[in-house]
């Protein structure tokens, strides 16, 4: 059993109340520090929160996110854990994922029973017949569903993205009509928005939408790409271009969501793909030929099509870390188990320390993605209408990314046994790959978050900036701000004392996030008089960014998961500290690299010869070097 200061629970307890959680610990010293306590404290959710990744661009840090979020009742987490056994127990003995791999196709029996389990309702409310599960549930059945590809893709393209529009923008009238049957699985949903003109450019959809002379019926035409669940959906949520007036008489094209049935007719669908991975999941293009669309089937309204798209992506992307998590954890314990039984050059794999190096990095990865979902599903499940969606988008960078590095290293541990598709490894991986494309490529949502962010700090630093892109108008201010810049360019006055807020084992950690935060403003601040509005332009500096805010936010996650777990006495909390130490000592060094490369520019980093080498090559059409064996002197 941990020792545990009452200064250090009674801080917690405090600080736990003021967030509306109730402790559920169970070491008799917390039970001493928290006697006379409420077993149970329940708040109404607030409606909506401060922008927590958004305000670390302006050094603001909300020290009540050290607060890891957990259960307010016992009873719900024992509830979940009779609901988790089951299905844990159905996909460790009840799926032959080597044959659906192999098939590339899902087995009714299979299909029916993940019904039969109310999976393809996890998040619709009781009243339509789903299960009602928040986030933080949510993410925790993903980590389970992840154990297949194919099936975790099916389920999450089916109430992630495809059904989620009827959720977030639908009438009381479309959610009675459809969410009962979407519930039980009886109608499969898709997400229909990628066509051959539009992937990560949402905006340049070419399927029309023209309202019929009556005004009662919308027909729509086009065809959409790599739509999962394609072949098999039942409802559809399509977006299509849509001619409108606007205010000044004009006529403009607007994207417009559906809902659109397959029995409305004029519905069809290619061949299903052949991936490389995910290979269960259905994924085909589908076509609309003049369907008919009753108009009180448009979701949302007429031209919100676009912020009801992004609204649907931004809000699932967070489960990604618990799913890869699940991933890399099974993974693990198959590669450990050869690491202890195999033998080279007279010794245990485990004992080398480049294996140990390896598994090391892996599990580090997989704490900070499962600390960085749940951290954001507990964000999520507190507010009505979170503010969230750059936190979202963060855990789906760093875990998309760490699976694949993972799977990786943990083939290179498994040797010949990793390629062999008699063994389950080799899969892992490919399905792994498409981790980085969907729902946004890490591309694109590295610019999403540095952009957003800037935005945040841009209104508020909005004649900081327009003084510092005059210098002659300002010179005192600007001479005071280089000043201030240089003095505390390295080691800021560290005023938010956030190494209070934790366990004093992670003080260390504590003081090199506050490090970050606050050099983090100051650069924001360098950026922003440096370029304006014309930051959008410079993607490297935008992806330094996005890094340094990913990594700031994954500081955070770990310390205050860990600091909680020592506090209260978890099995192996010592190690969770290790983790959180190991990842804060890297993530510092790294935010430290980015920081140096956006301030000193191309005379410290690489931009210019990338750009370079880059042109070159597209002006070649490929690689541009002479062959060393051309010519001799």
């Amino acid at each position: 059993m941990l020792s545990l200061s009452r200064n250090c629970v009674v801080r917690v307890i405090t600080r736990l109340r003021s967030r509306h959680y109730c402790l559920l610990y169970s070491t008799s010293a917390v039970e001493t520090a928290s006697k006379g306590s409420s077993s149970q404290i329940t708040s109404q959710k607030t409606q909506t929160n401060e922008p927590f990744a958004k305000n670390l661009f302006l050094g603001k840090f909300d020290k009540e996110i050290l607060v890891y979020p957990e259960f307010s009742d016992k009873g719900e987490y024992e509830e979940l854990g009779q609901m988790l056994r089951p299905i844990e127990r159905f996909f460790t003995e009840g799926i032959d994922s080597r044959s659906i791999d192999s098939e590339a196709v899902i087995p009714e029996k299979t299909m029916q029973q993940l019904k039969d389990f109310g999976l393809f309702g996890q998040q619709i409310p009781v009243e339509y017949g789903g299960l009602g599960l928040n986030a933080t549930k949510y993410a925790r059945i993903a980590e389970i569903t992840s154990m297949d590809g194919g099936i975790a893709v099916t389920l999450a393209a089916h109430q992630a993205i495809g059904l989620k529009g009827i959720l977030i923008a639908g009438t009381e009238e479309q959610k009675r009509k459809y969410l009962p049957k979407l519930a039980t699985g009886e109608h499969v949903a898709a997400f229909c928005l990628t066509e051959p003109s539009s992937g990560s450019d949402a905006a340049s959809i070419q399927t029309r939408a023209v309202l019929s002379e009556d005004g009662k019926t919308f027909r729509l035409s086009g065809g959409k790409i790599w739509i999962s669940n394609g072949g098999i959906a039942d409802i559809f949520t399509v977006f299509a271009k849509v001619e409108v007036t606007n205010s000044d008489g004009e006529k403009e094209n607007k994207i417009t969501a559906f809902i659109v049935e397959r029995a409305f007719g004029g519905v069809s669908n290619g061949e299903p793909e052949d991936k490389l991975g995910i290979r269960g999941s259905n994924t085909t293009e589908v076509f609309f030929d003049e369907t008919p669309v009753p108009v009180e089937n448009v979701l949302g309204e007429v031209g919100q099509g676009f912020k009801i798209a992004m609204n649907i992506l931004n809000s699932g992307r967070f489960s990604m870390g618990s799913s890869v998590a699940g991933i890399l954890k099974t993974l693990l314990g198959y590669t450990a188990e050869h690491a202890t039984t195999r033998a080279q050059f007279g010794k245990k794999l485990a004992e080398f320390g480049l294996i140990q190096e390896k598994i090391a990095r892996i599990t580090v990865m997989t704490y900070v993605m499962e600390s960085m979902a749940y951290l954001t599903a507990g964000i999520i499940d507190e507010y009505e209408t979170p503010d969230c969606s750059v936190e979202a988008a963060m855990v789906k960078v760093y875990s998309s990314e760490g699976a694949w590095a993972g799977v990786s290293d943990c083939l290179q541990i498994l040797g010949g046994l990793g390629y062999m598709k008699d063994f389950p490894y080799e899969r892992y991986l490919r399905d792994a790959r498409i981790l980085l494309i969907f729902e946004g490529t890490n591309e694109i949502l590295r610019l999403f978050i540095a952009l957003q962010g800037l935005q945040h700090a841009g209104k508020e630093l909005k004649e900081l900036v327009k003084k510092l892109r005059n210098p002659m108008a300002n010179p005192s201010l600007v001479f005071s701000t280089i000043f201030d810049r240089w003095k505390n360019h390295k080691n800021p006055a560290l005023t938010l004392r956030l190494n209070e807020e934790v366990h004093p084992s992670l003080k260390i950690e504590a003081i090199e996030l506050e490090r970050g935060v606050l050099r983090f403003q100051k650069t924001v601040e360098v950026v922003l008089s440096k370029y304006g509005n014309k930051i959008i332009h410079e993607q490297m500096d935008l992806k330094r960014i996005a890094d340094i805010a990913i990594d700031l936010y994954a500081m955070t996650a770990c310390i205050g998961r860990s600091s909680r777990s020592y506090c209260i006495g978890l099995r192996n909390a010592d190690h969770e500290l290790l983790l959180t130490k190991s990842f804060c000592q890297d993530a510092a060094k790294r935010i430290n690299d980015n920081i140096a490369n956006i301030t000193l520019g191309s005379v410290h980093n690489q931009d210019e010869n990338y750009r370079q080498i880059a042109e070159m090559i597209f002006k070649n059409g490929g690689y541009a070097a002479e062959h060393p064996l051309e010519r001799n002197w």
